[in-house]
């Protein structure tokens, strides 16, 4: 049960992101042939108007077949026909809705977790950290550190980063009472010296709009990192225990399932997320692959020939289809 979870919900972040492509097209004026969620055999299909709506056995993809978007067409209402700006818009459409929708599912994240404030009050202190050896405990106000008065968590952020594995002074009030500490920070897997505390957490929906924004970027800024390295060959752990493809991802999910709500929305989020950046590379049949052609009209002043740009994306389709059974290849053999 798990499994079609797992492939629902994928199929749910697939329709958030073709949404973003019908309503922008339909808000252009262009004529929209069909809808179709899944790729494949159809299952299920209704006409509306001129639009064909269709679920496909697979739904591991979709798409809005529109007028004149690849090849020529003298139908007024054709995708070609529109202005450069409205066809910029329908195409960023789709990855501009699933970083939205990264952004709502992770308010009910941070909602259900808290959001970290900014007391300088110890919210937990880590087991077999240098902190409880020490004698630190939860709900001790850190005033000092170091001589450095503290005031707020940041302040406490800000002045461990300072430190290495020497010994520094830690000033708590516990009880109405000063306590004085010695710790000597370790480092932990990112390379950083820590001590073992953190923050008090509050539940708040208000404080978790923020940090669902907060969390979006910093995820972006992380997989554009990753896109780098990618290309550059410097994947920490390598290519093949970093990239995962359709069977890989719906493992992830169903293990996700399998571990509560909160973690399923999570990893949805970041689903969602990664669709929506992946989508924006400059790589022909993508999002960012037409973007980046609509950007090369902009310079030249005219439009490429529609046939020959058919003929990119469909050569980039062909390698991104290679690509991602490449993928699941690999994914295939990590479960033996």
């Amino acid at each position: 049960m798990t499994i079609i979870a797992a492939i629902i919900l994928f199929g749910i972040i697939v329709f958030i992101h073709e949404l973003g492509h019908f309503l922008f097209a339909k808000k252009a004026g262009v004529r929209i042939h069909e809808f179709a969620i899944g790729m494949g055999p159809k299952i299920y299909t209704t006409q509306k108007g001129e639009t064909k709506y269709s679920i496909r056995l697979l739904l591991l993809g979709g798409y809005v077949s529109m007028e004149g978007e690849d090849g020529e067409s003298n139908d007024p209402r054709a995708f070609g026909k529109k202005t450069l700006l409205q066809r910029a818009s329908i195409i960023f459409a789709g990855p501009f809705f699933n970083i939205i929708l990264t952004v709502l599912l992770f308010i009910p994240v941070f909602a259900y977790m808290g959001s970290p404030s900014d007391s300088n009050v110890l919210g937990k202190v880590l087991e077999n950290s240098p902190a409880i050896e020490a004698g630190l405990e939860v709900n001790d106000k850190i005033i000092e550190i170091n001589g450095a008065k503290i005031s707020n968590w940041q302040d406490i952020v800000d002045n461990l980063a300072k430190e290495t594995s020497q010994p520094i002074n830690i000033k708590i009030e516990r009880d109405n009472t000063t306590k004085d500490f010695s710790i000597t920070p370790e480092k932990n897997e990112e390379g950083k010296y820590v001590i073992g505390i953190t923050p008090v957490y509050e539940k708040s929906i208000l404080k978790s709009i923020p940090k669902a924004f907060i969390m979006t970027w910093d995820m972006i800024k992380q997989m554009l990192t990753f896109v780098v390295q990618l290309f550059t060959g410097t994947i920490p752990g390598g290519f093949e225990n970093s990239v995962s493809g359709p069977v890989g991802v719906i493992g992830i999910v169903s293990d996700a399932a399998k571990m509560g709500i909160i973690n399923l929305i999570y990893i949805a989020a970041v689903i969602s997320l990664n669709l929506g950046i992946l989508n924006l590379l400059p790589i022909p049949a993508l999002d960012g692959g037409r973007l980046l052609i609509l950007g090369i009209e902009a310079i030249r002043g005219k439009k490429l020939d529609p046939n020959k740009e058919a003929m990119i994306h469909t050569a980039g389709f062909m390698v991104l289809m290679g690509f991602m059974l490449f993928v699941t290849y690999k994914d295939i053999l990590k479960l033996f």
